[in-house]
């Protein structure tokens, strides 16, 4: 391995420290908004790995042996901006009249219109999570030697997600990765539940399988000391170091106070400010270059294999399609990694692990860091699919939004859907999920009818940008469809039409075989129903919509396992009102009430979404 480093000198370090906190009062006061204060905290901890340890080529970002720099801390990005411009990457002139500025790319916030940001932070509790799923692809698929570092503030340590990511930081043994905390003692409104109790901080991370470095975060040979022993790759566990350091440090007016934070500095107190930490300056100061050491080859994705092959009738559940379909994906796409939140045996991803162990990560009950491990693993231009009860993504659904915003590719796959589950009863009934996920920027939702429609979604899943969601089904259904029935993304399915059709039924997953028998109810009535199988909630197929609903004189039937807010109803209605329908006599089956336990037929009757209440709502619409 060789290795161009440019490592400069701690008294270079030290002039860097300066200059960013000067930069940070200046973008902040120039925007007129921003966190100086948290800024200036964290300055000499990044002057100190940029300058010495931090191993990145800067004219080439995508270089794969470039270590990755998170802030989790994402309100800190005035000092990140400021180090773009101490790294050369960003002038003096976007810093001071582009930061949060409309339609620039200094947001807020980072986010990765930055081509030197990882993923977009700033809901606190998110970028140490992310960091991991990007140290799992270090140690494990790239196998290259570089490190995540992660800027946490103390404040963000009371959310349980940075517990999960250094539980699992533990027990993969991710030594590549290093949680820097900036301890300044002072949240937003007041100061933090343990302060600087720096000892408190160390035996909960040592508690969680860390090795942990107390530092004072002003003392740059001490941070540059730590962060060599943080580097010390004999150690198999995560390092956490802890800095001692003061809000607003280097201007006498606003350190360790209260009452500072989120508050850009007026002119003439900015003015104060620059000169108290010694003017302005350019200077520009790159750290070591990464080692010339690429990820470990791995073979180019073939032509993608044949899915599994089912008969028409036979019973098989969605989710056991999914597993089965990822299973035989996963042979001929090495970049197809899967993810579960210790439920593999009922989402069936249980079947790619057994042939893919190794492109296998276990989140166990940590939903939040599954998500954040997908996003991370992203990042390195891996294709994640991460399974578990849809009920419980509830739970990460912050972590699924900022995935949107950090133009992460992951796919999310939710099984036991619906009242259809049965006797578990409402806690493991997730009537939600096609409503968060339709609310996600950019989103694509599925919910297959069927294993041979669920087998080519997941396939069409692996090409897909952006957050994208299957929905599954624990029951076992008929197969609907032939082999090799192409199911595009956008498109449905009419399983039932003819020119004498009165009324259109449109169900996905459970609800279409409901669908199908309340046609044949229907039909021995000489009521003819047109029946469309609506796979694709997000986007959807107005098209064919809008046409079954004018070839039925308006009328529809939309049924769904789902609450009536912000699913497949509100989505069909969505459609046709934006196209303009014409006379529209809408009926709406959905769970209206709050479920109890028992079977699933019991349950499709109670609350009204079964063949018999699909059939009598037609008949009530063509009387």
């Amino acid at each position: 391995m060789t290795s161009t480093a440019t490592i400069a000198d701690l008294s270079t370090a030290r002039e860097v420290a300066r200059q960013l906190r000067v930069d940070s009062v200046r973008a902040s006061t120039s925007a007129g908004s921003g966190h100086p204060t948290s800024s200036m905290s964290a300055a000499d901890l990044l002057a100190v790995l940029v300058t010495r340890h931090l191993r990145y080529d800067w004219d080439n970002p995508k270089n794969d042996a470039n270590d990755h720099l998170i802030f989790s801390k994402g309100h800190a990005s005035p000092l990140l901006y400021s180090v773009f411009k101490a790294a050369g990457v960003v002038s003096d002139t976007e810093l001071m009249t582009g930061y949060r500025r409309f339609g620039q790319r200094l947001e807020g916030h980072p986010t990765p219109v930055l081509p030197w940001v990882d993923v977009a932070t700033g809901s606190l509790g998110q970028g140490l999570p992310d960091g991991v799923g990007i140290a799992l692809a270090g140690r494990y698929l790239d196998e290259v030697p570089y490190r995540v570092w992660v800027l946490c503030g103390d404040s963000e340590m009371a959310e349980g997600s940075m517990w999960e990511a250094l539980d699992k930081a533990a027990y993969y043994r991710l030594s590549n990765l290093v949680a820097i905390v900036d301890v300044n003692r002072l949240g937003q409104s007041g100061p933090t539940e343990l302060q600087w109790d720096l000892d408190a901080y160390a035996r909960r991370a040592e508690s969680f399988g860390a090795r942990v470095l107390i530092v004072d975060g002003h003392d740059v040979d001490a941070i540059d000391e730590a962060y060599k022993s943080a580097t010390d790759r004999t150690d198999d566990r995560p390092t956490v170091i802890l800095a001692r350091t003061l809000k607003g440090r280097g201007f006498s007016e606003v350190e360790n106070l209260e009452g500072w934070h989120g508050k850009p500095f007026k002119a003439d107190m900015a003015e104060r400010a620059i000169r108290e930490l010694g003017g302005e300056s350019d200077l520009v100061v790159r750290g070591p270059r990464p080692p010339d050491e690429q990820p470990a080859s791995r073979p180019a994705p073939r032509e993608l294999p044949e899915l599994p092959r089912w008969e028409i009738g036979e019973k098989v559940a969605t989710r056991r399609a999914y597993g089965d379909a990822l299973t035989a994906l996963g042979g001929g796409h090495p970049r197809i990694v899967a993810l579960d939140g210790e439920v593999g045996n009922s989402t069936y991803s249980e079947e790619f692990a057994k042939a893919f162990g190794d492109r296998f990560f276990e989140m166990y009950i940590a939903e939040q860091q599954m998500v954040a491990a997908a996003v991370g693993l992203s990042v390195r231009r891996y294709v994640p699919f991460a399974s578990t009860f849809a009920a419980f993504l509830s739970r990460a659904y912050d972590f699924i939004r900022m995935a949107s915003i950090s133009r992460a590719d992951i796919r999310l796959v939710g099984s036991h859907a619906g009242v259809e589950i049965g006797a578990d009863g409402p806690s493991q009934m997730a009537l939600e999920d096609l409503a968060m996920m339709r609310a996600v920027q950019g989103s694509t939702v599925l919910y297959p009818s069927d294993a041979v429609s669920a087998a080519a979604l997941v396939r069409a899943m692996v090409e897909l940008d952006g957050v994208s969601y299957m929905r599954t089904t624990r029951g076992a259904y008929p197969v609907l469809y032939d082999q090799g029935e192409d199911f595009p993304v956008g498109g449905s399915k009419v399983l039932r039409s003819g020119p004498d059709d009165a009324v259109t039924l449109v169900g996905a997953g459970v609800t279409v075989h409901q669908c199908l028998a309340a046609a044949d109810q229907l039909a021995a009535d000489g009521i003819r129903a047109r029946v469309i199988d609506l796979y694709s909630v997000k986007p959807i197929d107005t098209a064919t919509l809008h046409d079954a609903v004018a070839a039925t004189d308006g009328r529809i039937v939309v049924v769904e396992d789902h609450h009536p807010e912000g699913g497949l109803g509100s989505a069909v209605a969505d459609a046709l009102l934006a196209a303009g329908a014409p006379t529209l006599r809408f009926t709406h089956l959905a769970v209206r009430d709050l479920p109890g336990s028992g079977s699933t037929a019991e349950q499709l009757a109670a609350e009204g979404i079964d063949a018999d209440h699909i059939a009598g709502a037609a008949r009530a619409l063509t009387s």
